[in-house]
């Protein structure tokens, strides 16, 4: 993968006197000497403590929770001055300095430099292409896993704060001019100079897609909290995703890595939510009733065939009484069939079995104007289930989608005694809807989850949050931070307590979890999706400004390899990304090591509770690198 020599990386912005932290009463500077002097001193104090000789105190330091050793005092495989301020420093070719007996990772080749292993272009011709199957997860196997750290492009800089990022993105960090010349009339991007810009053109809406907004805002409510979560199939760079998010409203947006290079990449660039997907043969990530409205503007899935099965996971993930938009063809084919090279027949018999699909779910016709035609799903299947009883999908678990085979038939709601009842309980608007009780919580359909335990899983998480940023100043500053993600999210009480900063959070619920909760967090409007992490993720390189990661290694202890989770970590993090990782305090000793390879700068701080518990947390910054210079074609693998 990697060659025996790493090129040198390129790394001007790195601070070589000082570490990236502020100083914190919380936090202790690792280092080799210093800790081997803490461990000694602790050590004696540990003595004195136990023979009631002198009183506790809140020392700050892993060494207070782990027996006393003699530490191996080991030198610099790099040669740095023993007298250097910082335990981790960058020599000539941007290494760090890490003990002689710990494992360094070296860089992978540049051609990784946009490296999405479960979505890799070459392995991908291995499979079927028919219904797209080929475009779906398709990960490598043990054997073929990289052991090096995916390079940024040379020239990488940290991207534009948020709202201007919406707008603007660095060239150099997604070295890729094709959309420019490819939508070149439809206004998707500009490249102007050392930046793209995004002017909010798409193929649908000419004049933007704010005023496309305003024009659904027309038709449908999108202002009184009503709508809170969307889903943008086949986004584009997510220009409809990045103009609702001034309305309060969240869109998780999807497209495959296909011909159109790098648009989700984009949309990441931009600091929009989005994931590389694709509607094929498996069931979109997400629980049932997930989404307030769902959303294609010429998308190009076939929503008429496969016996309407695109449709039907569409209504799977779509709440009652959410809404479906349907922009592009065969929408007002009569005027546009021209230009979409088409003919009326061929339309007009698209849009009759579109229509008859949705008359299937039950759906009604809630507005077709102009270029818009809107769908609304019912708010229960009280009369629906008589008529359509044999298109009803059998008894399952509706919310099991990762790797979940797609069905043909039709996602039963739940009961309700009453056709003005809303099936699975109604929401609140937003932002009332974060902190409310959700229903499937009320309901006592979230095994182990109680109105009580939800509301003091709520504070703990203000708690928790709090104590991190007095640890990190830097996660108090607005826009230094845009992209989060939580790889354990529970119950979405990490995502909930950044809701006031300019953040959004990706939750991330296990597949491998006990319970269940991605449903909880859609229904507090937030957003999140599957998955495991014994396998990458369906994103690119450098999406997260920010990883949170709680008792991960603890759930995948058996499961799969700590070094592997944290070189997905490495892959999807920006340079100078932070993370922080909570853990027993022997499983973070061991991810310390690991870390040490990557050549993170970190620091261990004790629990909010106090040195008295076992669980520690892991504070770390990855460093910035780059590829080499003379490295600045894009990549291809």
């Amino acid at each position: 993968m990697a060659g025996p020599k790493t090129p040198p990386y390129y790394s001007p912005t790195y601070k070589k006197n000082g570490a990236n932290y502020p100083s914190s009463p919380h936090s202790i500077r690792i280092n080799v000497y210093t800790l081997a002097i803490a461990f000694t001193v602790l050590c004696s104090i540990a003595y004195l403590i136990g023979r009631g000789s002198i009183s506790t105190s809140p020392v700050s330091n892993v060494a207070t929770s782990v027996p006393c050793i003699p530490l191996k005092i080991t030198s610099s495989t790099t040669g740095v001055s023993k007298n250097s301020s910082s335990g981790t420093q960058v020599d000539e070719e941007g290494e760090g300095a890490v003990s002689d007996d710990v494992k360094v990772y070296p860089s992978c080749d540049f051609k990784y430099s946009e490296y999405t292993p479960c979505e890799d272009p070459q392995r991908s011709l291995k499979f079927k292409r028919d219904r797209l199957i080929y475009r779906e997860r398709h990960c490598p196997d043990k054997t073929q896993l990289l052991k090096c750290r995916v390079p940024a492009p040379y020239g990488y800089k940290k991207p534009f704060k948020w709202p201007k990022s919406r707008d603007l993105a660095w060239y150099a960090n997604v070295p890729h001019k094709e959309l420019t010349v490819e939508k070149a009339v439809q206004n998707w991007i500009r490249k102007e100079g050392d930046k793209f810009r995004f002017p909010g053109g798409g193929t649908m809406f000419p004049n933007g897609a704010d005023a496309y907004v305003d024009d659904i805002d027309k038709l449908i409510n999108l202002k009184d909290g009503s709508i809170r979560t969307a889903i943008d199939t086949g986004c584009g760079v997510a220009s409809w995703g990045a103009y609702l998010l001034s309305r309060d409203i969240l869109a998780m947006s999807f497209a495959p890595r296909d011909t159109h290079e790098a648009q989700v990449q984009f949309a990441l660039e931009r600091g929009v939510p989005a994931l590389i997907g694709v509607l094929a043969s498996k069931r979109l990530p997400y629980p049932s009733r997930a989404f307030d409205m769902a959303h294609c503007s010429r998308c190009l899935i076939p929503w008429d065939l496969y016996d309407g099965a695109y449709l039907m996971e569409v209504d799977r993930v779509l709440r009652p009484g959410g809404y479906w938009i349907l922009s592009g063809p065969p929408i007002r084919w009569r005027k546009y069939f021209k230009g979409w090279e088409r003919t009326r027949d061929d339309l007009n018999g698209e849009q009759t079995r579109i229509e008859e699909v949705a008359k299937k779910l039950c759906w009604k016709k809630f507005v077709e104007k102009d270029d818009i035609a809107i769908w609304q799903k019912p708010y229960n299947h009280f009369q629906c289930k008589e008529l359509k009883k044999k298109l009803m999908c059998p008894s399952q678990d509706y919310d099991k989608a990762w790797y979940t085979e797609l069905e043909t038939c039709i996602t039963p709601l739940p009961e309700v005694s009453s056709d003005e009842d809303v099936a699975g309980g109604q929401l609140e608007k937003w932002p009332k809807r974060l902190n409310a009780i959700p229903p499937r919580i009320s309901s006592g359909t979230v095994k182990g989850v109680t109105a009580g335990s939800f509301e003091k899983d709520s504070q703990l998480w203000q708690k928790r949050v709090s104590y991190y940023k007095s640890i990190d100043n830097k996660l108090n500053q607005p826009g230094r931070y845009r992209n989060l993600l939580d790889m354990n999210a529970n119950l979405g009480g990490f995502a909930a307590s950044w809701v006031d900063d300019p953040v959004w959070v990706m939750n991330i619920v296990p597949a491998e979890a006990e319970v269940n909760t991605l449903g909880v967090i859609y229904e507090r409007g937030l957003i999140g999706t599957y998955q495991s992490w014994c396998e990458a993720m369906s994103t690119y390189p450098r999406t997260y400004d920010l990883l949170h990661a709680d008792s991960i290694f603890t759930m995948y202890k058996e499961r799969c390899d700590m070094e592997d989770i944290l070189l997905e970590m490495d892959r999807i993090l920006r340079p100078e990304g932070s993370i922080i990782i909570r853990e027993d305090v022997d499983i973070l000793v061991e991810v310390k090591r690991i870390v040490d390879g990557l050549n993170w700068e970190s620091l261990i701080v004790d629990h909010e509770d106090g040195p008295m518990e076992r669980e520690k947390l892991l504070f770390a910054v990855k460093t910035y690198w780059t590829a080499p210079a003379n490295t600045t074609t894009s990549p291809r693998i």
